[in-house]
């Protein structure tokens, strides 16, 4: 548990700064070009967040365990991520057309908190246990 708090730690720190990209962006889309698209600002943003966070975890959170093939990695990690926007979507989708719930306060709620919440689990255990596997871990 002890080796694990740095990592946790560098984890959160690099997604918060993902964070920052994806609320940030699907405001700032909401706001000007994509007004009537909640799902789809929320696509665009969380794309652009995903690599953001893909170069700090591969370059700081899990540099000993990364993967020497970038693609399969970048690919692993693009599904993972896919999974968490899926999950955010899915907040978001429930509260805004089904709950009714259409505020831009109300979006935020569904899709940067609890779809956060949950994507953020989602994902990390993705990473730690499939995507930035050594290939010692691969082989035991």
């Amino acid at each position: 548990m002890r080796d694990a708090i740095p990592q946790l730690a560098t984890f959160g720190g690099v997604g918060l700064l993902a964070f920052v990209v994806d609320v940030g962006g699907y405001n700032l889309l909401r706001i000007t070009v994509m007004p009537d698209q909640v799902i789809w600002a929320k696509v665009v943003s969380v794309t652009v967040a995903t690599g953001v966070a893909w170069l700090g975890h591969r370059y700081l959170t899990f540099r000993r365990t990364r993967r020497p093939a970038v693609v399969k990695e970048l690919l692993l990690f693009g599904l993972a991520n896919g999974g968490g926007l899926l999950i955010a979507s899915g907040c978001l989708f429930v509260s805004h057309y089904v709950l009714g719930f259409t505020s831009t306060l109300a979006d935020n709620i569904s899709g940067n908190v609890v779809g956060l919440v949950l994507g953020t689990l989602f994902r990390y255990f993705t990473y730690r246990f499939l995507v930035f596997r050594s290939p010692q871990e691969e082989t035991s």
